[in-house]
């Protein structure tokens, strides 16, 4: 479980840095330019670790069905070998998928207007720049990386609602560890699915919240996925705890 959070940590960590950086030179240079090759690159970069980590996060949901199904055999199948294997998985689903939204955008003529009305280069901007029909591209991109998310999204609600059966019933030593190590990963996932979701899964159209929606899933979600998994750890409650009640104990002594 802990080789798989890795990975997703530093998933996390790439994903913040693709586009995190270009918003905050924006805001203090307000130098708001992207030339198209290096719009292209962060559009790959973006698409293959958020496809990466979609495919990760399908894995973790593996790797907790069989702690929770074959406790113990939970060393022999999912050992270092097979732990690898998911995350080298993840990372070729990740760039298959990166491969294939960029090769539908760079299959289009540009020669009209080069405003992008976002802080970073989206697939639906990048596609509304194009001189000519987009409507059987934004289809297969529809297809490719929504359809895919609530395809996935499904899978995983289901999935770990199996295994909140399962604990539920049958497991009675360390139930209460189970059910906040499932429930830590759900509000992951939905942190992750709802926003990209909601910016995917429909027609390119635009709405007031998109740009919100950007912020939310590019910038916070990273970093809210690092506090969530840090929380779970009993040792980091502990020293937060200590934290605070210095704290708290300092003040009430000054205030004497």
């Amino acid at each position: 479980m802990y080789f798989l959070l890795a990975n997703l940590a530093f998933l996390d960590v790439s994903d913040t840095s693709i586009n995190t950086p270009r918003l905050l030179w924006g805001l203090l240079s307000q130098c708001k330019t992207i030339s198209f090759k290096q719009c292209i690159l962060q559009r790959f970069s973006f698409l293959f670790i958020g496809g990466t980590t979609v495919f990760l996060l399908v894995g973790m949901a593996v790797d907790r069905y069989v702690a929770i199904y074959k406790p113990l055999r939970y060393l022999i199948i999912m050992n270092q070998g097979v732990c690898v294997g998911i995350v080298a998985l993840a990372w070729l689903g990740g760039l298959a998928h990166s491969a294939v939204q960029i090769g539908l955008i760079l299959q289009l003529p540009y020669c009209g207007p080069n405003v992008l009305d976002n802080f970073y280069c989206d697939v639906p901007q990048v596609i509304k720049l194009a001189c000519t029909d987009t409507h059987v591209v934004e289809l297969q991109m529809v297809f490719n990386g929504g359809v895919l998310l609530v395809l996935v999204f499904i899978i995983l609600l289901i999935s770990y609602a199996v295994i909140l059966v399962k604990i539920r019933i049958h497991v009675t030593d360390g139930k209460r560890k189970a059910l906040s190590t499932c429930g830590t990963q759900i509000t992951v996932v939905c942190l992750i699915f709802i926003p990209t979701i909601f910016i995917y899964a429909r027609p390119f159209k635009k709405f007031a919240l998109d740009k919100v929606v950007s912020v939310i899933y590019t910038v916070i979600t990273p970093m809210l996925n690092s506090m969530i998994y840090t929380l779970r750890n009993a040792e980091m409650k502990k020293a937060i705890k200590r934290l605070v009640s210095r704290i708290l104990f300092s003040g009430r002594k000054l205030k004497t």
